[in-house]
């Protein structure tokens, strides 16, 4: 924290913005500014996804770091574990997403009509079956775009859905949670143009 930008970590459950109705105006942006206020969001998690969450704290700041997201010059990387064994070490999944207009708010793939959406993934550890679980794969993943609900649908595109993902997974996922962690970010300081790396260990 500084008097530029907060980076705050964001649990699992919690929105990041308020919702339209009354139950869901508590989230992290009205979180924050009970502590420090004029603090806006520039991006966002979705509900069920934890961790790393950067937010200016005034006009200029906003300004600055909205265009380093434009400009793909923020990196980011995740934590999921997935259903499955994943075949390979690493790879990119280059599918096109837009918005599933019978089922929403879910996304999908949709090759003729979907806008650019680009992941790529590397194996951090295979996990053996357990306890009547099917094998599970722990990945980090890297968004190059951010497209809405983007590494759940690519996920689910390549057949591993993210172990908790009653969206887009199985609704009888016995899970407690989504088990995908915003794990780090990397930017430059609005002001000062230092490159800044924040990191977040998954608590999965």
């Amino acid at each position: 924290m500084d008097d530029d930008l907060l980076v705050v970590e964001k649990p699992a459950g919690l929105l990041s913005v308020p919702g339209r109705s009354a139950e869901e105006q508590d989230c992290l942006s009205a979180r924050v500014n009970g502590w420090w206020p004029g603090a806006r969001i520039v991006h966002r998690l979705d509900q069920p996804t934890s961790g790393l969450l950067l937010l200016p704290r005034h006009a200029d700041a906003h300004r600055t770091l909205s265009i380093a997201f434009e400009q793909r010059r923020v990196d980011k990387h995740y934590v999921a574990v997935v259903h499955g064994e994943v075949a390979g070490d690493s790879g990119t999944i280059d599918a096109p997403i837009t918005v599933d207009w019978p089922n929403r708010p879910r996304q999908h793939v949709d090759a003729a009509h979907g806008r650019p959406s680009l992941t790529h993934w590397r194996v951090l550890e295979r996990l053996p079956s357990e306890d009547g679980h099917r094998p599970r794969t722990r990945l980090v993943l890297q968004p190059v775009t951010g497209r809405a609900h983007q590494l759940r649908v690519h996920l689910l595109h390549i057949g591993h859905p993210i172990v908790g993902d009653r969206l887009y997974g199985s609704k009888d996922d016995a899970a407690t949670r989504l088990m995908l962690h915003a794990a780090g970010i990397a930017f430059d300081h609005p002001r000062t143009a230092l490159r800044l790396a924040f990191e977040s260990p998954p608590p999965f």
